[in-house]
């Protein structure tokens, strides 16, 4: 997903990594559904593993350059990045108490590297989908007029930001649960302007620069991705179960996600973004990755 408008393809043959990637993805769904209690119980970072291959593949087929093909050292860095950030998400349950985990392996050493190899897998899923809807052109002519953001605005952003992160967990236990939105929007909120005045990629700079493209993207990536983990987390014999109150549930699912609740995945890849390149930018990191993102 570039700032700019659609590579064109420079006919590279589908990698073999990429058939790779979509057998695991068959033979993961095969062997859970005849039972397999090993790959049921891992199935969630097998098959978004294979699914991650599988995409890369198809994004170096359309788009004449991928993560894994082009850039394998950011690649591993965005998977680091990826189990690390997740975590904060993570410490916040501990006060929303949105979600919890069922079927994890026993033994700690065990249980431990299932929840690194699945966080490991976030960002590089939003990420390398984002990059197979660029191939194909989706939303190739969104444009918008130019306009730089006022320092009002960006200013309001960053204390919008600062609130919605730091009053949920000040909230008594029995409020906490209905602030997940604050979350699930607070870091685009915060960071944004804080890349911008760094000058790592920004999505506001490619709003302000009249390219809306990248945010249409990452949304729509995100809304794929939460299909497509909520689907595979409804077979899995390992994986999360939710805690929504009443009337954010109110009986309506998609598979185990209370229906509400999707709406906060196109919003999660902006975010992810947002902690992407901060922490990047936080590391020294510059060059190709932060070019083309």
């Amino acid at each position: 997903m570039d700032n700019q408008q659609p590579a064109t393809s420079n006919e590279q043959r589908f990698p073999w990594y990429g058939w790779l990637g979509a057998a695991i993805v068959v033979v993961a769904e095969i062997c859970l559904f005849a039972r397999q209690p090993l790959i049921g119980r891992w199935f969630t970072p097998i098959v978004w593993t294979g699914y991650i291959l599988f995409a890369d593949g198809l994004s170096l087929r359309l788009r004449g350059r991928s993560w894994i093909h082009n850039r394998p050292r950011e690649m591993l860095l965005l998977a680091w990045l990826s189990a690390g950030l997740w975590l904060i998400f993570e410490v916040y349950n501990l006060r929303l108490r949105n979600w919890y985990y069922v079927g994890v392996p026993d033994n700690p050493w065990a249980r431990d590297w299932a929840y690194l190899w699945s966080f490991a897998t976030i960002f590089p899923g939003i990420f390398e989908t984002a990059d197979v809807l660029d191939g194909l052109g989706l939303f190739r002519n969104a444009r918008r007029q130019p306009r730089e953001m006022s320092s009002l605005w960006l200013s309001l952003s960053f204390l919008l930001g600062t609130a919605f992160l730091t009053i949920p967990p000040l909230l008594p236990l029995e409020i906490t649960p209905y602030t997940f939105a604050f979350v699930w929007v607070g870091f685009i909120l915060l960071l944004e302007p804080i890349n911008r005045a760094l000058g790592a990629p920004s999505l506001y700079r490619a709003w302000e620069e009249g390219n809306p493209r990248p945010i249409y993207l990452l949304l729509a990536a995100g809304g794929i991705c939460g299909l497509l983990w909520e689907f595979w987390n409804y077979w899995a014999m390992a994986g999360w179960r939710y805690t929504l109150p009443w009337p954010l549930d109110f009986g309506v699912y998609y598979f185990r996600m209370p229906i509400l609740g999707m709406l906060g995945f196109p919003p999660f890849a902006l975010e992810c973004y947002a902690l992407h390149q901060f922490a990047r930018r936080m590391l020294g990191e510059r060059g190709a990755e932060g070019e083309e993102r």
